[in-house]
């Protein structure tokens, strides 16, 4: 709008961005070495799977995680244990018949929260109290499954008993300068250990941690869509980038995945990111999607599933005559209903190339069109161009 210059910067570029940066639509400049010349960290791979079968496991931590720590604390320095699930536990169970509690209003299941003493439903806001006794088959064995930031700050106050710890999550900063002050305290080694979700990831320079602990990473690369690959990746380079951020201090990240072999982790372990940049370009060429398309969901919202799923594929019908095989769907999303609206999604690839007033014009019109027809009363429509 300004004719302003416009300078990005990131350790983990997206690839979008370092696709123009390459092809000479954008200029580029690289960062050879980290600040005052300091090392990149060591990253450590610990196979959790091989960890688990042999007894070197349990609980979130691996021993070998735990040993780490330990030399860490010992010599004075911090260290930061990431998590990327907030609350005690994703889930709750019936160990007898396996019913799990489910939000009344979303397709998801519930969060435990010890603090709260409370079953959260994180798309909702909903809140439900843990039951004693299974509602399914009357059972009282519901058990606690999986592990949240909560559960690790427990398991951490466990493990390591002489060390001051923070938690850093959704949870923690809520009220009014919580954030700054956690970031404050840490960084005036008022505390030992910080517990935290992605919050931990990006931008905190805390000169005396020296380890950083990824206690499940496979939670980020396994996610249904095109970027998850790349999320976990910046993710996890980010995270790693918090250990040993002075010269002199040598920095240690351990990375706990039961998937080792994935490319994913080959490439964090080598701090490659033009190694996976690489990957990750030719794998969205193969399949066309963004940098080499533009990619438009549209996002269709009811509250009976029946006349949702009716117009869903109507609409995409429709679409289809209008856009022909650029468009895909309808499909259920990876939660299929918020706050009791039922959602359907259509994915729309169009060529880079394409003019954007055109095809604005096309959809404009396609949802006046559909929303004259009478049996459409209720059906929102909502876009999501260029989905991040």
């Amino acid at each position: 709008m300004h004719g302003a210059k416009t300078l990005l910067g990131s350790a983990t570029p997206s690839i979008e961005t370092y696709y123009k940066a390459q092809s000479g639509k954008w200029g580029l400049v690289e960062l050879t070495e980290r600040y005052e010349g300091a090392e990149l960290p060591e990253i450590e791979i610990v196979d959790m799977t091989r960890a688990r079968r042999s007894g070197a496991a349990s609980g979130a931590f691996a021993r070998s995680t735990v040993e780490m720590a330990d030399m860490a604390l010992s010599r004075g320095e911090q260290v930061i244990f990431f998590h990327n699930r907030r609350g005690y536990a994703p889930m709750a169970r019936c160990k007898q018949c396996a019913w799990t509690p489910k939000c009344e209003h979303c397709d998801v299941t519930l969060t435990v929260h010890r603090r709260l003493n409370q079953l959260v439903c994180h798309y909702c806001g909903a809140m439900y109290p843990i039951p004693s006794v299974c509602p399914s088959c009357h059972e009282p064995s519901i058990e606690i499954i999986g592990y949240g930031t909560e559960r690790v700050e427990d398991e951490v106050e466990e493990r390591f008993p002489s060390a001051k710890m923070l938690r850093m999550d959704l949870d923690t900063t809520r009220n009014k300068d919580a954030y700054e002050n956690i970031i404050e305290d840490f960084s005036a080694h008022k505390a030992d250990i910080l517990v935290g979700t992605q919050m931990v990831t990006k931008g905190l320079d805390f000169g005396d941690v020296s380890l950083v602990g990824v206690l499940n990473a496979d939670a980020i690369i396994n996610f249904p869509d095109f970027r998850s690959t790349e999320r976990a990746f910046n993710m996890l380079a980010q995270v790693s980038g918090r250990a040993g951020r002075r010269e002199g201090r040598e920095g240690k990240v351990v990375v706990q995945t039961a998937q080792p072999s994935h490319p994913v982790i080959g490439f964090l372990k080598a701090h490659d990111y033009q190694g996976y940049y690489e990957y990750e370009i030719a794998e969205r060429e193969r399949f066309l999607y963004p940098p080499f398309t533009r990619v438009i969901y549209i996002y269709l919202k009811h509250r009976d599933a029946r006349v949702i799923d009716e117009l869903a594929v109507r609409y995409g019908s429709m679409l289809r005559g209008l856009l022909g095989n650029r468009v895909f769907g309808p499909e259920e999303p990876h939660v299929g209903r918020v706050q009791s609206m039922y959602i359907r999604k259509i994915m729309i690839k169009l060529e880079t190339a394409a003019s954007p007033k055109r095809v604005k014009d096309i959809l404009r019109q396609a949802q006046i069109d559909f929303y004259g027809k009478p049996d459409t009363k209720g059906l929102i429509v909502y876009y999501d161009v260029d989905p991040q």
